[in-house]
């Protein structure tokens, strides 16, 4: 159970002057002391962005083999100020890669420490923009997407996972979290096996699947409608992309305020945690890479959907 942990982190998100220097004093309190604030500032807006690598047994940092698995905190703002007083529903991203990477140094302490080595990214703004999209308002961001994504995106990620609230829309009706089929190189692939099986345990119930489009795997800036930017990073990476949405039964705005769930928010941290235990040892995977060798001999290269287009 990660309860304690979200609530420890929610705790620094909602307040008007949250910041990454919280988060890392926060992670400091538990002996880990390698949390990475950049501050970036474009004309009188920014953001913090936050990475955390946390070594395992066998991982790249000390030099050995295991795979690097990346916990992606997706969204605009944690806040939407001075729009809206306090957390908004769209910070869930942020909370549950943050309580994510807290169990797992905790863990570690403990005595438990994961074959591969971790890497969270995220970023913190309380102060975000909204900006309309139908059917309900998104949360914008201080900074652009290829900020955020050259930010968030380490070249030592082997796979990616990247956590998202998706409540603005009215096609993931579902209360809880689900994921998507795995992304690469601008191919939807099937949806992983393995993760299906976490995914349940983690839950206790049938899984559910994010449905996604080919305009929601392409860069932001093509003016096509995308559900959110819970795949954004599948456009600035070759690695394979699975988002985690925590999802509603309605369409609730990123902006809404008292919107978010302990338990989804838990559930979606303790998802991003049993995947971390097993892909390092090869004991989950996001794709079969010899049918998407095939695949790409069969069909050719789809990486151009990881660009603006032709006429961009």
């Amino acid at each position: 159970m990660l309860q304690e942990f979200v609530l420890k982190v929610y705790k620094e998100l909602d307040r008007p002057d949250t910041d990454g220097e919280r988060i890392k004093a926060l992670f400091a309190v538990y002996g880990y002391n390698g949390v990475e604030v950049t501050k970036i500032r474009e004309e009188d807006k920014g953001t913090d962005f936050v990475k955390i690598k946390i070594p395992g047994s066998d991982g790249k940092i000390q030099g050995g083999n295991s795979r690097t698995l990346g916990i992606i905190g997706r969204l605009g703002g944690v806040g939407a100020r001075p729009d809206q007083i306090g957390y908004v529903s769209d910070g869930d991203g942020a909370l549950a890669a943050l309580s994510a990477g807290l169990k797992i140094v905790d863990m570690k302490n403990n005595g438990e420490i994961l074959p591969g080595d971790v890497i969270i990214a995220t970023h913190i703004d309380p102060e975000a923009p909204t900006i309309p999209h139908d059917p309900v308002p998104f949360m914008g961001s201080s900074v652009d997407m290829t900020v955020m994504n050259k930010h968030e995106i380490d070249p030592d990620m082997d796979a990616i996972i990247t956590i998202d609230t998706t409540k603005g829309n009215r096609i993931a009706n579902h209360k809880g979290i689900c994921i998507s089929p795995t992304v690469k190189e601008g191919y939807i692939l099937r949806v992983s096996e393995s993760l299906l099986d976490i995914l349940e345990n983690v839950t206790g119930r049938p899984a559910f699947v994010l449905p996604i489009t080919t305009q929601d795997i392409t860069p932001y800036g093509n003016d096509v409608y995308h559900i959110n930017s819970i795949l954004q990073p599948c456009t600035a990476t070759a690695k394979p992309v699975v988002g985690l949405a925590i999802t509603s039964e309605v369409a609730v705005p990123g902006s809404g305020t008292g919107s978010s769930h302990l338990s989804d928010v838990e559930e979606a941290a303790r998802f991003a945690v049993e995947v971390a235990k097993t892909f390092g040892n090869r004991k989950s995977n996001f794709y079969d890479e010899v049918e998407f060798a095939k695949l790409t001999k069969l069909y050719g290269s789809f990486k151009h959907l990881q660009t603006l287009g032709t006429n961009n």
